[in-house]
C-alpha cells in the first residue's frame, strides 16, 4: 500500500499491516487465475468502473476497497473516492471510480464489494441505533461478537456509525460474567482475584439482580453491566447506584425497545447484532462503457 493509504487507515485507528493481511487472504482465496476474465480480456485492457450505492446508509470499508485494489494491482489502478468511511449515502451515490486494467478490476471487484457492504451494513445498523438514542445519555456499543479476523474492520464501522467500542481482545479490559460468578463462588470473589492480580486494569461486572448489583458496587465496581433485566429493573438500578458507576443494558435489546432502555439513566446499550446480524449495505460496481459503443 502507498503511504498515503496506510496514514489514512492510522488515522482511523486501522492498522495497515492488519488490514494488509485480511485483503491478502481474500486474494488468495479467489486463486492465481481467473479463468473467465483473462480468455475475453487482451492484459493491456483499461477501464473505468464506479462502486455506487443501490440503497441508503452509511458508508464504511472504502478504505479496504482501496487497499484490495492497491495490493494487487498497486499503481496501476487510479482511485478516485467520492465520499468519506462515516458519511451517509443515497441510493445511486458513486462512492469509488476505479481506473484500472479490465482483468484486474473483474478480480477485485467481488473482494472489495464484499468488504464495502458487509462494513457499510454494520456503519448503517449502528446509525439506526444511535438515532433512536438521540436525546438521552446512553451510546450504543459493540462486542466481541464478531468474526474471525475482521474484528478490528468490524468495530471500526461501528464507529463509522457513531457507536462506540468494548473492549477490543481478553487482555484489554476484564468482564467478569455470570459463568465467572457462578465458578468463583461470587461477584465479591471474582472480583477481588481480578483486581488482586491486575490493580490498574478496567474492571466491568455483569450482574442480573439488583442484589448482585449491590454486592458489585460494596466490592468496589465502577463498571457494571446489567444483563437481561427488564426496563423497571434497570431504573431501579440506576437510582440504587446514584452515579457511582457506569451502567449498561445487556441482553434482551431490540432496536424498537432502545429508546425505552435508554431512558432509564443506563450510560450504554450493549448491542451484539451491531456486528453479527447486520444486513449489508446493496453496492455495486458498474463498469462504464466503451467510447464508441
Amino acid at each position: 500500500m502507498t503511504p498515503e493509504l496506510q496514514a489514512r487507515l492510522r488515522a482511523e485507528g486501522l492498522e495497515p499491516e492488519r488490514v494488509a493481511k485480511v485483503v491478502r487472504v481474500a486474494l488468495a482465496e479467489d486463486g492465481d487465475v481467473d479463468v473467465t476474465s483473462e480468455p475475453i480480456f487482451d492484459p493491456a485492457q483499461v477501464s473505468t468502473a464506479d462502486f455506487t450505492a443501490r440503497g441508503e446508509g452509511v458508508v464504511a470499508g472504502l478504505l479496504v476497497a482501496e487497499a484490495v485494489f492497491e495490493i494487487l494491482l498497486g499503481d496501476r489502478a487510479s482511485l478516485e473516492p467520492k465520499v468519506k468511511d462515516g458519511e451517509r449515502v443515497g441510493k445511486g451515490d458513486v462512492l469509488l471510480t476505479v481506473t484500472a486494467p479490465t482483468v484486474g478490476l473483474l478480480r477485485a471487484e467481488r473482494i472489495a464489494l464484499n468488504f464495502l457492504t458487509h462494513l457499510s451494513g454494520i456503519a448503517t445498523q449502528t446509525a439506526r441505533w444511535v438515532a433512536a438514542l438521540e436525546g438521552t445519555k446512553a451510546r450504543v456499543r459493540d462486542s466481541r461478537k464478531t468474526l474471525p479476523g475482521l474484528r478490528g474492520l468490524q468495530k471500526w464501522a461501528v464507529r463509522c456509525g457513531g457507536g462506540v467500542n468494548h473492549r477490543m481482545s481478553l487482555q484489554d479490559a476484564a468482564l467478569i460474567k455470570d459463568n465467572h460468578v457462578a465458578a468463583a463462588g461470587g461477584v465479591t470473589a471474582a472480583f477481588q482475584a481480578v483486581r488482586a492480580r491486575y490493580p490498574e486494569l478496567h474492571i466491568q461486572v455483569e450482574v442480573d439482580t439488583l442484589d448482585q448489583l449491590q454486592e458489585a458496587l460494596t466490592a468496589g465496581a465502577t463498571d457494571i453491566l446489567l444483563d437481561n433485566m427488564t426496563d423497571s429493573t434497570m431504573a431501579e438500578a440506576v437510582s440504587l447506584t446514584a452515579g457511582r458507576a457506569t451502567l449498561e443494558a445487556s441482553g434482551g435489546l431490540s432496536l424498537d425497545r432502545a429508546r425505552d432502555a435508554a431512558v432509564t439513566g443506563v450510560d450504554y446499550l450493549a448491542v451484539g447484532g451491531l456486528t453479527h446480524s447486520a444486513s449489508a449495505l446493496d453496492i455495486g460496481l458498474d463498469f462504464r462503457p466503451v467510447a464508441g459503443t
